[in-house]
């Protein structure tokens, strides 16, 4: 079934490079939104993205009269504001599981991902990142044999966020290693990136990316 297109007034400001951007536009993919999407150089930003944003950050998402500067309230109000499908649990418990999650890819992930993504460090500093980031990935490996998506039987809003970071491994550099522990996870990754929504969502610069 195909993703269909839901009537919106929004603009959405995206870096085609920042794993941030790209999961709101799964997000928005998942839902079928219709979004104009402009296509930010980080390094260029149009003068009234200030005037929208305090922060002059990408991404930034205007809804008529309301604008949003950070990702995770932007995907948590595409859930709410477009219910089907639902990308968050319905149940309290479910859902605060899914927020620490993605509190957890924030704290642990992020930082390494950012640091390699914008080349920010010695050479020592960034392998540094690009082992740890590779061993925590094995590491976890192990819990995508349980269930088809992220410790769930449903595509979620925890597969939004970590996605992007797969889909960038190549060009951070990363391998995971094929093996009979990472097999989940690569099976995993596979998954995802065969998803409608994730093709869908793709901008140019992470059309090369792998």
């Amino acid at each position: 079934m195909g993703v269909v297109a839901k009537r919106s007034s929004m603009t959405f400001y995206s870096d085609g490079t920042s794993h941030y951007s790209h999961r709101v536009r799964i997000v928005l993919a998942e839902k079928g939104v219709t979004v104009e999407t402009i296509d930010v150089d980080p390094d260029e930003k149009p003068e009234d993205l200030s005037t929208l944003n305090p922060y002059n950050t990408l991404p930034t998402l205007v809804d008529r009269d309301l604008v949003l500067y950070e990702a995770d309230i932007m995907m948590e109000y595409l859930d709410e504001r477009f219910p089907h499908p639902p990308l968050f649990p319905v149940y309290p418990v479910a859902r605060a599981m899914s927020r620490l999650w993605i509190y957890r890819i924030r704290q642990d992930w992020c930082p390494m991902v950012d640091a390699l993504m914008a080349n920010k460090g010695t050479p020592a500093q960034l392998e540094k990142a690009r082992k740890d980031l590779r061993d925590s990935l094995v590491s976890i490996a192990p819990i995508f044999g349980e269930k088809p998506y992220f410790m769930s039987d449903e595509f979620t809003i925890v597969d939004c966020v970590v996605t992007p970071i797969l889909w960038r491994l190549p060009i951070m550099g990363i391998e995971l290693p094929v093996n009979k522990t990472t097999k989940p996870l690569i099976e995993y990754r596979d998954r995802l990136f065969e998803r409608e929504s994730i093709l869908v969502s793709l901008s140019e610069q992470e059309k090369e990316m792998v």
